[in-house]
Order: structure tokens, then C-alpha cells, then sequence
């Protein structure tokens, strides 16, 4: 399936890839010119040439690898293979260097050919991977030189580094890509919101907001169909004002989603920003509270409930309070007894699966309060 980081399909670290293989091909030149140049102090010359020649192969093939679009087309293993490929290629020095060239500091068969793959590795892995990169090639630069020494340190720090600052770059572009394409995509959410917004006040909501005057003045049954039409007016505007809930990394907005249960009856109290929490968490913690307040609304006729929201910094806090009469001592327990299990199943359960806590507190003429507590990590056990 092709990544999608905005408005275009390109992957972010496109120009890095390119980079990757502008770089293959300059050094290979330069490789080229230092062959010509130490050709007749080679103990095996036409070794050199051989290898030389699999090394144009190699850059070749790899530049049309990373040069396609989606990074799905590079490989992992194939970014594994390079790394793999290049430090062969780079062990054949012993065979084509003399003993003096070897101990001097005439350069190996690849030369700076081989800084191409750290380039590689850490565009496709990041900076980790293109450490890991690095410390190979300069593993294999020690091996190949048959000795440790300054210039080997060198070089394999100048690998590594390379490796580091590359991955690093294109994990910053990717994270840049896809926080813009997010800001893009709730943009457009935004707008077209607002313009359903704007169509539902200049009809829905103004029907309703009438029925609900016209109502309240003529009174008896018209009054009750008032104060519905004042829920379902609510409830519209909530809907409407309310930012979108989801997100493309598979998030959703918990604040977002409560607030679509406001009424009349049901106040709605939440932090200032948004509350991003794994999609399935977040609708289980909006049944939880659907459940509460429709058991309000059964057990306690006209009674007012509020939600409070808390993201405190390790765990989410959702407390449930209504005015309503209290529950008895025991009823819960006989309910659950008689097969009565809302509470017990879509209330409790659906907490204790998200690793949460929920505590009641409630007595006669006291109202009832549920609080509710999930690890911000939200796994469920």
C-alpha cells in the first residue's frame, strides 16, 4: 500500500535517496581515477579492474532501486544487501593492494565509494541504522587495511557520524511530512464542517430553535416536545462546532467525543485541547460514559449530570455526577443478581479491560458519582 504523507504520494526523504545516489556516482569516479592512477603498483591489476567493474554494477543497480518513488520500493533487505555488497568489495583490497600499499596510505580498491551506504542506511532506518551502517563499513575498513590505525578511526567516525546526521534528517522529514499532511487534512475537515455548519443553521437548527419558542409559549404537550427539540438542537450544534475526533496515525479525540453527548440535562466539562488517545480506547471510554448517563436518564427522571474529563499526566480521570437520588445500598448487587448486567459489562468490564480503576460514590438524596481512571497508554490486558 503506498504512503500517503499529504497531498502527494512522494516519500518525504526523497532528495536524501537522490543525494544517496549522486554521491554512488561521484565516488565511483573518483575510484575510477584512483585505479588509473596506482594500476601499475597493484599487485593484481587486473583484479582491480574486475572489481571496479562490479562496483559500477552494483552502483547501477542500486541507483535505480532508491530512485523509485515509494519507499516501499526500497527495500529493507536490500538496503541490508548494500551494506553487505560494499563491505565485499572492499575486502578484496588484501588481494589487489601490495604489502606496502597496504601499510601506507594509498587508499583501498573502494576508496570513498563505500560512504554511500551509510547514506542509504540511514535514510531507510534513520540514524540508528545508519550508525549501524557505519560501524560495519568501519569494522570492515580495519579488516581490509589488516591494521588499526589512526586513519582507519578516522574514517570509520566519519562513517558513523555520516550514518547519524543523515537517519536523523530524514526522520525529521518524515515527522514533517506527516504533521503537515495531518494540518492539511483537518484543514479541509474544518472546512467542510463549517460549510455544513452554515447549511444546518440556515435550516435545522433555526426549525429547531423555533419549535423550541413556539413550544415553551403554548405549553401542556407542546412544552415537552420543546424541550426535546431543545436536546436535539444542542446535540446539532455540538456536533457541528466539535473538531474532528480522528486522526491518521489511528488517534482519536476523546474531549472531542464526549462533547457530542452534551444536552440539555448533560453538561460537559474538558480540557482546552485535544485528548489523542488509540481510536479503540477512546470509544470504549465514550460507552462508558454513554452508559452512566443513559442509566441517569432511566433511574433518575429530570435529574442534571456532568462529565468532567482530566489529562493529568500518566492516566485519564472521567468523572460522572448527577443530582439524581442515589442508588440504594445493595442494588447494584441484586440487579447483577437478576441478569440486570449494564453496569457490571458496559461499564465496569469495558475498565478493567483498558487497565483502568472506577469508583462509586453515591447515597439517598446524594446523587451518584462514577470515577473513572486509564493509564494514558491505554493497552488493554
Amino acid at each position: 500500500m503506498r504512503q500517503r504523507f499529504g497531498p502527494t504520494a512522494v516519500e518525504p526523504a526523497t532528495p536524501l535517496w537522490w543525494g544517496a545516489i549522486g554521491l554512488r556516482v561521484l565516488t565511483w569516479l573518483f575510484a575510477l581515477g584512483a585505479v588509473v592512477v596506482h594500476d601499475d603498483d597493484y599487485r593484481r591489476p587486473g583484479l582491480a579492474w574486475v572489481v571496479l567493474g562490479a562496483m559500477a554494477v552494483w552502483t547501477i543497480l542500486t541507483s535505480l532501486v532508491y530512485s523509485r518513488e515509494a519507499l516501499r520500493w526500497r527495500w529493507h533487505w536490500f538496503v541490508v544487501l548494500d551494506v553487505a555488497v560494499v563491505c565485499g568489495l572492499m575486502l578484496t583490497s588484501p588481494l589487489i593492494l601490495s604489502p606496502a600499499q597496504l601499510a601506507g596510505v594509498d587508499p583501498l580498491i573502494t576508496t570513498v565509494w563505500v560512504a554511500g551506504v551509510p547514506v542509504a542506511a540511514g535514510t531507510r532506518f534513520g540514524g540508528y541504522g545508519g550508525m549501524a551502517a557505519g560501524l560495519v563499513l568501519g569494522a570492515g575498513t580495519a579488516v581490509a587495511r589488516q591494521a588499526f590505525t589512526l586513519d582507519v578511526a578516522r574514517d570509520g567516525v566519519l562513517l558513523v557520524a555520516t550514518g547519524l546526521l543523515i537517519g536523523m534528517s530524514a526522520t525529521t522529514a518524515r515527522r514533517s511530512a506527516a504533521a503537515l499532511a495531518e494540518a492539511w487534512r483537518k484543514e479541509v475537515a474544518t472546512a467542510e464542517r463549517e460549510r455544513l455548519a452554515r447549511s444546518i443553521h440556515d435550516s435545522v437548527l433555526q426549525v429547531l430553535a423555533r419549535v423550541r419558542r413556539r413550544g415553551a409559549e403554548v405549553g401542556g404537550e407542546a412544552a415537552e416536545l420543546a424541550e426535546l427539540a431543545g436536546e436535539q438542537e444542542i446535540a446539532l450544534r455540538a456536533l457541528v462546532t466539535t473538531e474532528p475526533t480522528s486522526t491518521s496515525a489511528g488517534e482519536s479525540d476523546l474531549r472531542g467525543a464526549l462533547q457530542l453527548l452534551a444536552t440539555s440535562k448533560v453538561q460537559i466539562a474538558a480540557p482546552a485541547g485535544d485528548v489523542l488517545l488509540p481510536a479503540d480506547v477512546t470509544a470504549e471510554l465514550v460507552a462508558v460514559v454513554r452508559e452512566a448517563l443513559s442509566n441517569v436518564d432511566k433511574h433518575a427522571p429530570g435529574a442534571r449530570a456532568w462529565v468532567l474529563l482530566e489529562h493529568l499526566a500518566t492516566e485519564i480521570v472521567i468523572t460522572v455526577r448527577d443530582d439524581g437520588p442515589g442508588i440504594p445500598e445493595g442494588r447494584l448487587e441484586a440487579a447483577e443478581a437478576d441478569g440486570h448486567l449494564g453496569v457490571a459489562r458496559s461499564i465496569r468490564a469495558r475498565v478493567l479491560e483498558l487497565g483502568g480503576t472506577i469508583s462509586l460514590e453515591t447515597a439517598p438524596d446524594r446523587g451518584t458519582e462514577w470515577e473513572v481512571r486509564v493509564p494514558k497508554a491505554g493497552k488493554k490486558r
